[in-house]
């Protein structure tokens, strides 16, 4: 595992390195993610590997902006709504997978559906953006083990662990929130399937 301070961090080496097929650790708008290119194989089996995760647990990723997203789900009018009013922010929507799409297996779930959010943290986005694809954001933790929000926890969990991530963006503390909010929007309708930070009300988005 290696180290880098946020304010030192080089973007664009760091995407080169997650093209490869590299795992990292990051700050996100929740707290520490673990995270990849969700569109290499090898990586996202990693991650499930790092995390100790049932392979039927599809991994969420973030995304740098709406037409990031809109190569890679089904696109709808409940869809562009929820987009308007709530991103970038901590809102996930689980929808159904675009056809053409080079997604992992477990990123793409095995009911080929997909959970995303538009990120409002610069860094994540920042690396989203330059990485030109979904970035796996999930809690930078071992399954069963709570989220780490500073990097003392996260060396603490990972440092004994023969499966590590690769690089390790220390931001300190990240602050704690409420976890976001899932709704699934499929064929133009609208389901919470967890109630967190943002509330999300049917009649506030038809």
């Amino acid at each position: 595992m290696k180290t880098i301070l946020q304010k030192d961090a080089d973007i664009a080496h760091i995407a080169k390195e997650l093209k490869k097929g590299k795992t990292i650790i990051y700050p996100t708008e929740t707290c520490y993610g673990l995270g990849c290119d969700g569109t290499n194989q090898k990586a996202v089996d990693t991650i499930f590997s790092i995390k100790q995760r049932q392979k039927e647990k599809p991994l969420l990723v973030i995304m740098a902006n709406i037409t990031m997203a809109q190569e890679y789900v089904v696109w709808d009018e409940l869809l562009e709504n929820i987009a308007n009013k709530f991103w970038p922010g901590p809102l996930t929507v689980v929808a159904d997978v675009a056809q053409e799409n080079d997604l992992a297996d477990g990123v793409k779930s095995q009911n080929n559906t997909l959970a995303f959010r538009i990120t409002d943290h610069p860094f994540a986005a920042a690396l989203s953006e330059e990485l030109a694809a979904p970035l796996v954001a999930t809690s930078a933790n071992i399954s069963s083990m709570a989220s780490p929000y500073d990097i003392a926890h996260v060396h603490a969990m990972f440092n004994d662990q023969t499966s590590q991530p690769d690089i390790i963006i220390d931001a300190g503390d990240v602050p704690h929130k409420v976890d976001s909010t899932i709704v699934s929007v499929q064929k133009n309708k609208l389901r919470v399937l967890r109630q967190g930070e943002v509330v999300v009300r049917e009649q506030d988005i038809i």
